[in-house]
């Protein structure tokens, strides 16, 4: 899942603030007067997506993919293209970003909503396992049927959020026609004739972070922004810190030298899939990004800045 995130505001237009997904969800229309209509669509969508892919909910389709012990799975089209999303990640991150770190994650503490999640537990008492793989994972779109190994877990979060976040700004900013911004717990994805001077973005390792607060702002005028981050989703294990991003090579929580990557891409998707890639690649991020020519800005844990691709130099 994407972690540390921007502080999304717009120089101009109407904000709504809320906690869904465990996160800090907001909504910002151009029109003021669409603001709450703008609400309402977006809290349709998000609960959709937790219906079809949380893996907290005993009701939701992932979990009953995951009760199935192996067997093929009819799904819905919502769950059908945030699989096909999920596995599409996959593959332009080279396995590094990947949905079947499911067990692992859960094995490291996060087994529930993150507010809910333990903060101080006891040492780890296994040896972290790498995950299955997403080649495992069998989807058929035209037929909606998804086949997941037994005890194989998918954890579709940062990519379905990040997907969430595209779709959402699409068709509110149609349905209303205005220009919107969403951002989903640091994922931020636009759509629509933006403000004048674009949509203006403070970075910080929180969403929560009131906009004055953030340490360094940036604007985007079309496609999605997202950043990835170690400091914020944290909870204990002994002496160990962990986070929630995960590097499937290993099954343990990734262990790169940046505590915070922002990305900017022509999606949401893609910003968020590259911002956690470069968590886990660590020192070899800064070629993976440039290589793929996505400004990025990444946050060492000593506090240097390090930017690539175009992004605008710290002043």
């Amino acid at each position: 899942m994407s972690g540390g995130s921007p502080a999304g505001g717009a120089g101009t237009g109407a904000a709504r603030t809320f906690r869904a997904l465990g996160t800090t969800i907001s909504v910002v229309t151009v029109d003021p007067d669409a603001s709450a209509a703008a609400e309402e669509l977006l809290r349709a969508h998000l609960d959709a997506l937790d219906l079809a892919c949380s893996r907290f909910r005993p009701d939701s389709e992932i979990s009953r993919v995951h009760a199935a012990g192996g067997a093929p799975v009819e799904i819905s089209p919502l769950l059908v293209e945030i699989v096909a999303a999920s596995l599409e990640v996959a593959r332009f991150t080279d396995g590094i970003v990947d949905p079947t770190v499911g067990a692992a994650v859960e094995s490291i503490g996060y087994d529930r909503d993150f507010d809910s999640v333990e903060r101080q537990g006891p040492a780890l008492d296994h040896v972290p396992v790498p995950a299955a793989g997403w080649r495992c994972v069998a989807l058929d779109a035209q037929r909606g049927v998804l086949d997941v190994p037994a005890g194989v877990r998918l954890d579709l979060g940062s990519s379905a959020k990040a997907f969430a976040a595209d779709r959402a700004a699409r068709e509110i900013g149609a349905a209303l026609a205005t220009g919107v911004l969403v951002n989903l717990g640091g994922d931020i994805a636009v759509a629509g004739d933006p403000p004048d001077g674009g949509w203006v973005i403070g970075l910080a390792a929180d969403s929560a972070t009131a906009p004055e607060r953030t340490e360094r702002v940036v604007a985007i005028r079309s496609g999605g922004l997202a950043s990835s981050g170690t400091g914020v989703r944290t909870w204990h294990r002994g002496a160990r810190v962990m986070h929630h991003i995960v590097d499937p090579r290993t099954g343990d929580v990734a262990q790169g030298p940046w505590s915070l990557v922002s990305v900017a891409a022509g999606t949401c998707l893609v910003a968020n899939a590259a911002s956690t890639a470069a968590i886990v690649f660590g020192e070899d991020a800064v070629a993976w990004l440039g290589a793929r020519s996505l400004p990025a800005r990444l946050v060492r844990d000593s506090g240097a800045v390090v930017t690539v691709a175009g992004w605008p130099a710290d002043a």
